[in-house]
């Protein structure tokens, strides 16, 4: 009896796993607070993958980004960053603001393939 028969099932599903994350990769992308504004304000990214925003704060003193479209809110220390990711979600406009200055506003702009 072949003791490892089921090798190359296993290795075939693997192939495809790899492949299907090549295609699918995480877009990232990097939000900038710096005196006391979000920069960009709009942050195009693909709709329907995970993606990686990081929130790097500049300024000294803490921030906090919370988009509730995104389900998304994490404290931003002054001079520190914080990473999270986001999606798959639809194309669409989802709005975040800053919970200590709700003056600080922007949005994410997640784009269909094609920019539809």
């Amino acid at each position: 009896m072949n003791r490892y028969r089921w090798l190359p099932a296993v290795m075939l599903a693997f192939s495809g796993l790899v492949s299907g994350l090549a295609q699918g990769a995480d877009s990232t992308a990097v939000i900038t607070i710096h005196n006391g504004k979000f920069e960009p304000s709009e942050l195009h990214l693909p709709a329907d993958v995970r993606s990686r925003i990081t929130v790097r704060n500049q300024d000294a003193f803490p921030a906090e980004f919370e988009s509730v479209p995104l389900s998304r809110e994490v404290v931003v220390p002054p001079r520190g960053e914080v990473s999270f990711f986001v999606g798959p979600a639809a194309a669409g406009r989802y709005g975040y603001f800053n919970d200590f200055n709700h003056d600080m506003k922007g949005t994410v702009v997640l784009e269909a393939a094609g920019g539809h």
